[in-house]
């Protein structure tokens, strides 16, 4: 038996399968959890020994005589993170997250250095944002001289697990597009933008590799580490989302996946570059050959998470008490920004609740409200795809939210799109997998095989699950909706005093 190994190395945990493509099985399924290190000026951190440790555990969970049928494996990492290694390929500092807001400063200074947004959008197709990798370089040259001195090697967080498996410094063009040191239409690193942080920095990037290339094998100490075959093909893997894009068959023009967890995303495959000129979709490239046009909110499950936790709510509590509230949860809106956000781009936005009186002040509407903000976030992206004429036709919902019926009927009417569920909720660690198999067919092959191809053959959808939008419920969604925008609206200039 040959088999693929998929890692997907996320925000709060690290899992790896084991995948059959014979049987279309999935024959392993493993986890072990990641801390974060959090503080109030938005600071959001990993230890990159914790990666290490986290993988090493999950390996060791798998029977070995399983290891040993693996003949390629894939990495999904969380984007965005900042690795930073020494000339030993020693991490030096705790990794900076997706989630950090702590370099808010840094992005209004290289976006005035850039000579303002229009040129950054001109230059890169990308914005300079917090979540991204190059003000976090910027702000260790700043804040950590010593430490910067010390840097030789810029990785992602998947690019991390890569290395750690083949020695190798490369990654692909899907998670370097995270980086706003990427052109997106030129597939290339953007040398005026690394000059601005530091004349040498290009020199501290890794290799860039195609999307269906390895990165290389599993060398000798990996293999005797982790347990796994030495000469192991590794391919290039991606970010979460170009992985998850792959897991949940997003590779064609007009489908969308929407992802609703600790942060939200929604972003579809296309043929061509597609850059927002007003920034609310990431013009980030794929990890099959094209582009994934992305919306992410920092701040999607994190709203009802919080709620659930005050009113000790279990899951299934939860969901029935926002289902016994209302459309519009009786004019209730909570804006969810309990870790800043992205989009819109308020690093220093607060939560609030908003609209209540002596009537409407309950649990259930309260909860309510929580859950429709995850949505009414993605809708933002949604609006914008229309705009960008991007046809959607419908979207793939995965993430802990897709588990929720009340949640999908939500995603349904706010979007006023059908909802399919794909039958595999590790849609990240599939997607990884599939692209392992397909740079390992390809290498082995005379004719090359498609991404389409393999996403035809191996990603299907539960059934039964699916939610076409209902045109009474969009209707009210409509109006609840625009309730949510004037709220936002009227608050978000409290959170913009020092942006550009």
């Amino acid at each position: 038996m040959e088999t693929v190994c998929g890692v997907d190395l996320g925000t709060q945990s690290c899992k790896v399968i084991v995948y059959d493509p014979i049987r279309k099985k999935i024959v392993s399924k493993v986890q072990a959890p990641l801390s974060i290190i959090a503080r109030n000026d938005g600071t959001r951190e990993q230890l990159g020994s914790w990666y290490e440790k986290a993988l090493l555990e999950c390996f060791r969970a798998i029977r070995l005589e399983l290891r040993q049928t693996i003949v390629a494996i894939g990495v999904s990492g969380q984007q965005h993170g900042f690795v930073p290694l020494d000339e030993n390929g020693e991490v030096i500092r705790p990794v900076k997250l997706w989630n950090d807001t702590s370099t808010a400063a840094e992005c209004i200074e290289l976006t005035r250095m850039a000579g303002g947004q229009e040129s950054l959008l001109r230059e890169t197709g990308i914005l300079m944002l917090p979540g991204y990798t190059a003000p976090k370089i910027y702000w260790l040259k700043k804040n950590e001289p010593e430490s910067y001195a010390r840097l030789r090697h810029v990785l992602l967080p998947h690019d991390f697990i890569n290395f750690l498996l083949t020695d190798n410094y490369a990654t692909e063009y899907g998670d370097a597009s995270g980086t706003a040191l990427f052109d997106v239409r030129k597939r290339t690193w953007s040398k005026p933008i690394c000059d601005l942080i530091d004349p040498n920095l290009l020199s501290l990037l890794p290799k860039l590799i195609a999307s269906d290339k390895p990165v290389g094998i599993v060398g000798r100490k990996a293999a005797e580490r982790f347990g796994i075959p030495q000469g192991a093909v590794v391919a290039a893997g991606g970010g979460d989302n170009m992985m998850s894009a792959i897991g949940t068959g997003c590779v064609r023009d007009g489908f969308l996946t929407m992802s609703l967890g600790t942060s939200g995303t929604l972003y579809g495959y296309s043929a061509s570059p597609v850059v927002d000129p007003q920034g609310n979709l990431a013009a980030f490239c794929s990890s099959t050959g094209g582009w994934l046009p992305l919306l992410c909110t920092m701040n999607c499950t994190v709203a009802s998470e919080q709620v659930r936790g005050l009113f000790e709510m279990s899951v299934e509590q939860m969901n029935e008490a926002a289902a016994a509230s209302s459309i519009g949860a009786e004019g209730i809106v909570v804006l969810p920004f309990f870790n800043g956000e992205r989009i819109p781009n308020l690093p220093e936005g607060r939560a609030s609740i908003m609209g209540a009186t002596v009537a409407n002040f309950s649990r259930a509407n309260i909860t309510r409200a929580a859950m429709e903000a995850a949505i009414f976030g993605m809708r933002v992206g949604l609006e914008t795809f229309d705009q960008l004429h991007f046809p959607a036709r419908e979207i793939r919902l995965v993430g802990g939210g897709s588990k929720s019926e009340l949640w999908r009927n939500i995603a349904a009417n706010v979007t006023a799109l059908p909802i399919r569920i794909p039958k595999e909720e590790e849609a990240a660690a599939l997607g990884a997998a599939l692209q392992a198999f397909w740079c390992f067919e390809n290498s082995r092959k005379n004719r090359r095989i498609s991404i389409e191809e393999i996403v035809d053959e191996h990603v299907s959808l539960e059934e039964g699950m699916s939610i076409e939008p209902d045109v009474a419920q969009v209707r009210e969604y409509k109006v609840a909706y625009a309730v949510y925008m004037k709220y936002l609206s009227a608050l978000s200039p409290l959170y913009k005093t020092n942006q550009i």
